[in-house]
């Protein structure tokens, strides 16, 4: 086995294992650290081998903040190379441009604007409903999920972050429909 550029094995017959990377952006304090907390947990739960990395901007609450997470049978790198996301899961309307360079020709931008705010049950768990809406794309047992958001959050907060994780999967299902 060897790793090329971007930190992915190669298999024997020279096919590059399956690696999912996704990124999160937002603004700090918006929860974009503990969504991709809650995410790498899932992937780690489900059995994948799981590579974390996050950039703060300049400011800790308000600054611009990104969070590389990658999953698959083998990763070895854990930053995202610029252009190859497969997914990007933005929380700040304003990061949105800011940040589209990451991801790759073909990927999924999970916008903001995804998730209206008077449908959350409570205005800051827009990261766990776009956690939701990623959900629907992702290789990850629901189950692993909502343990990850579970075990992430204080037990006051679960029952309105699985309901903002459910919203998000709703959402995304229906858009799919629509097609």
């Amino acid at each position: 086995m060897s790793a090329d550029g971007d930190g992915n094995v190669a298999e024997g017959d020279g096919n590059v294992a399956e690696v999912t990377n996704v990124v999160l952006a937002g603004l700090g304090g918006q929860g974009v650290i503990k969504a991709s907390d809650i995410l790498a947990d899932a992937a780690l739960r489900a059995g994948f081998d799981v590579k974390k990395a996050e950039v703060h901007g300049m400011s800790q609450r308000g600054g611009s903040v990104t969070s590389d997470v990658r999953f698959g049978a083998k990763v070895l790198s854990p930053m995202v190379p610029r252009g190859e996301a497969d997914f990007l899961v933005v929380l700040a309307p304003s990061e949105v441009e800011a940040t589209r360079p990451l991801l790759r020709p073909g990927g999924v931008l999970l916008s903001p604007d995804l998730v209206p705010e008077a449908s959350l049950p409570n205005k800051r768990s827009l990261n766990v409903a776009l956690l939701g809406a990623l959900s629907q794309y992702l290789d990850l047992p629901t189950a692993a999920l909502l343990e990850a958001v579970r075990a992430a959050l204080p037990e006051r907060l679960h029952d309105v972050n699985e309901r903002a994780f459910e919203l998000g999967r709703t959402l995304v299902a229906q858009q799919v429909k629509m097609r």
